[in-house]
């Protein structure tokens, strides 16, 4: 209910910005103003998630994770990913249903089938959300460790299994407080980076690596 509330009264209020963005996206570009992708929602089921395009459409496919200085971002895509205002129509998600405010993010459904371990799974026990620890510590981390050359090998292998990590860890504790510790913390990593200022590690991340690497241990 809570997330109900919140996604229809953040809707309203951004209803200016969101007219905005769509009708700049349609006189910039001849595709399509959203971009609607398959993710992996609550037990895993596939569900259809909602941006704003940030990518010319005429390129073919590459790699699923998007480097910093990725080639397929437009000009005003860059500016909406760097202010998240891409994300915002992840709110009339949260409304059907699919995703809460606070959640692990959905993932791409192929990464989950071909690159998730068992202990993995957890984290697609709850709703996928807006936002989550996961989600910061991408923000704090993304840019420095995945590259122009190799970005998907970069996110499978160094930042998919702590995020995953941390997000467990939300699950197992999942409360009202924390969900809004979670989304103050997210606004203010948002305005830093819009200020171009370093984004902090989000908290729990030492003992998420060390979650990580015991669920890895031969047993």
């Amino acid at each position: 209910m809570v997330d109900i509330v919140v996604a229809s009264v953040v809707l309203l209020v951004a209803s200016p910005i969101l007219v905005l963005v769509a009708l700049i996206i349609r006189l910039t570009s001849r595709c399509p103003v959203l971009f609607r992708t398959w993710r992996a929602g609550l037990c895993g089921q596939p569900f259809l998630l909602l941006k704003y395009r940030t990518m010319y459409c005429s390129v073919e496919p590459q790699s699923r994770i998007t480097a910093h200085n990725d080639p397929r971002i437009t000009r005003f895509g860059a500016l909406l990913r760097r202010t998240k205002l891409d994300e915002l129509p992840q709110l009339v998600n949260v409304l059907r249903g699919d995703m809460a405010l606070v959640g692990p993010r959905p993932e791409d459904l192929s990464i989950v089938r071909d690159h998730y371990e068992a202990w993995m799974m957890e984290s697609l026990m709850v709703r996928p959300g807006l936002t989550s620890p996961g989600t910061l510590l991408a923000m704090h981390l993304g840019d420095k460790i995945i590259s122009d050359t190799s970005p998907e090998q970069d996110y499978l292998e160094q930042l998919l299994p702590v995020k995953v990590a941390l997000d467990i860890l939300y699950v197992r504790s999942k409360c009202l407080k924390g969900d809004v510790s979670i989304c103050l913390d997210t606004a203010s990593a948002i305005f830093r980076s819009i200020r171009r200022k370093p984004i902090p590690l989000p908290g729990r991340y030492e003992e998420a690596k060390e979650f990580m690497l015991a669920q890895r241990r031969p047993r």
